[in-house]
């Protein structure tokens, strides 16, 4: 233990946010130490081995958001190991009557591909793109900055004024509408409302949730940037982000878990680890759920009002599940062979209907899980031969609605098996006698979820998308600029804006606001 500073920040959690944060500090010159629980780094976003060389994504696995920022440039991660793949199609969606619809970067090809289905849909696609992506762009503006009032104006607001009255009125009414209610008053087809309705599931309000359509909306920006995979796993970023790190002067400790947030008065000084080791530093950073940070890591340092608010964040009962198999082959849907291969190089969307993803959901509020969920097929060995030995394969299913709290006394380690079970049957419908060559799985139910990531009712989000925990309310309005009444402690976690996925931009934002305190206190 030294009575001196032992860094100017330290970091709690090496996730993918966390380890944004640190390298972004460390690229500015600042001594910057990571303690991190487990033994691996990534925090949600890690790859690890299993089954004799088969890697297997323990978390986040596709890499959509983070395109949109100017992380990976800035700290020119492909010097560090960060080597992306395309994805084209970047996702699909086979059906039983032998249909497909397939989403290329490209928006021609995609409305082609609609084509297939219904040429009406086909341009009401492009339409829909085409007006929905003008203000996605300005969005993730505001992602890309703390959400302020003047902030979300200067890039959405001021955005949409310039539209004509008529043209504006119809977007922001739209937005305003389920993502649900969007679908279906802009499609005609049942293959495309489905797919488009369960990929806007992924976000975790279901289609029905008012004022969600934006979680339809935002897929235009795909368009712009496509989707791509990192070489070798999705913990490559994480791992590159590492190395990053370390190339400018950071540490990242691993197996090192932090029991307490240190203070004096409403100062942060350190933080103390399991061990009873502690460290002193100018700033901490915490990269933890924000219910961890407030209500384990801080005991009584915080008022008993805040406290209360902070256990009333809404963290959901979870929604979803993952198994991860090794596989003798990939699956073979069933369509036609000319689009066998192809829709392996993306994610398959499973959901043959609107009415099929709502009946999920049912179940999911009855406090059940699923008796027939949508699934996404993730084969990521077709367009990467490092993820799996010679002539091996990956198979990654993820599925939707799984509480977390379960009905009628029911308890996910006795039921964990049948429902993995249950969930790579959803494949086998699609694409017939797909568990046949299964060698191994590594199933992750939302207890697993919950235990591996430390996420409190395995809400991958952290916390629940919904409007009212979005953008300045995101968790709380009193925490949404990434600093906390604790002098000097600073959030870049998920459950901060914009919100979950692979995204980064908590971490981006979290790391200009806590240079801004560190050049305060220096000077």
């Amino acid at each position: 233990m030294k009575n001196n500073n032992d860094a100017d920040v330290i970091v709690i959690g090496s996730g993918h946010n966390g380890l944004i944060t640190a390298a972004y500090l460390s690229m500015w010159g600042y001594k910057v130490l990571v303690f991190e629980r487990r033994n691996t780094i990534g925090g949600a976003v890690c790859t690890e081995e299993m089954f004799g060389g088969f890697k297997m994504d323990v978390g986040g696995s596709a890499h959509f958001m983070i395109h949109h920022t100017p992380i990976i440039d800035d700290l020119e991660l492909h010097r560090y190991g960060l080597d992306y793949i395309p994805m084209e199609p970047f996702m699909s969606a086979p059906f039983p009557d032998g249909s497909v619809i397939k989403f290329y970067r490209d928006l021609d090809a995609t409305c082609q591909s609609i084509a297939t289905i219904s040429q009406k849909d086909a341009d009401a696609y492009r339409t829909f793109i085409n007006d929905w992506q003008p203000l996605n762009i300005s969005v993730f503006e505001s992602f890309l900055k703390p959400p302020t009032g003047a902030n979300i104006g200067k890039t959405f607001i001021l955005s949409q004024l310039r539209k004509s009255t008529h043209k504006r009125n119809e977007l922001l009414q739209n937005i305003m509408k389920s993502y649900g209610r969007l679908i279906e008053e802009t499609f005609e087809s049942e293959q495309l409302k489905a797919t488009l309705a369960w990929w806007g599931a992924q976000s975790g309000p279901p289609p029905t949730d008012t004022a969600s359509a934006e979680f339809i909306g935002w897929h235009s920006m795909i368009h712009l940037k496509g989707a791509a995979r990192p070489r070798g796993g999705s913990g490559m970023l994480t791992k590159a982000l590492k190395n990053f790190i370390e190339a400018h002067g950071g540490e990242i400790r691993t197996n090192a878990e932090i029991i307490k947030i240190l203070t004096a008065g409403e100062k942060v000084r350190g933080v103390e680890l399991k061990t009873g080791e502690k460290y002193y530093s100018r700033a901490v950073v915490s990269n933890a759920h924000v219910k961890i940070t407030f209500l384990q890591l801080l005991e009584n340092s915080v008022s008993v009002s805040f406290r209360s608010r902070v256990e009333k964040i809404n963290t959901g009962n979870g929604f979803g599940m993952v198994i991860r198999c090794a596989m003798e082959t990939l699956p073979r849907y069933a369509i036609p062979a000319a689009d066998q291969n192809e829709i392996l190089n993306g994610l398959q969307l499973l959901s043959p209907s609107v009415q099929y993803l709502n009946d999920s959901y049912a179940d999911f509020l009855k406090g059940l899980p699923s008796q027939n969920p949508a699934a996404i097929g993730m084969t990521f060995s077709a367009i990467d031969d490092s993820l799996a030995p010679k002539d091996k394969h990956t198979l990654f299913v993820w599925g939707q609605y799984y509480p977390y709290k379960l009905r009628n006394g029911m308890m996910w380690d006795t039921i964990r098996e049948q429902e993995a079970r249950k969930l790579i049957s959803v494949v086998d419908r699609f694409a017939p006698g797909a568990s046949d060559t299964l060698i191994d799985w590594y199933i992750q139910s939302p207890i697993d979820i919950e235990a591996k990531h430390n996420m409190p009712n395995a809400n991958v989000m952290h916390v629940e998308m919904t409007l009212d925990q979005m953008f300045m309310f995101r968790p709380l309005p009193e925490l949404a600029a990434y600093k906390t009444p604790i002098k000097g402690l600073f959030l870049s976690s998920a459950g901060m804006h914009p919100g979950g996925g692979i995204f980064g931009a908590a971490g981006y934002n979290c790391s200009f606001v806590t240079r801004r305190f560190l050049r305060k206190r220096f000077f």
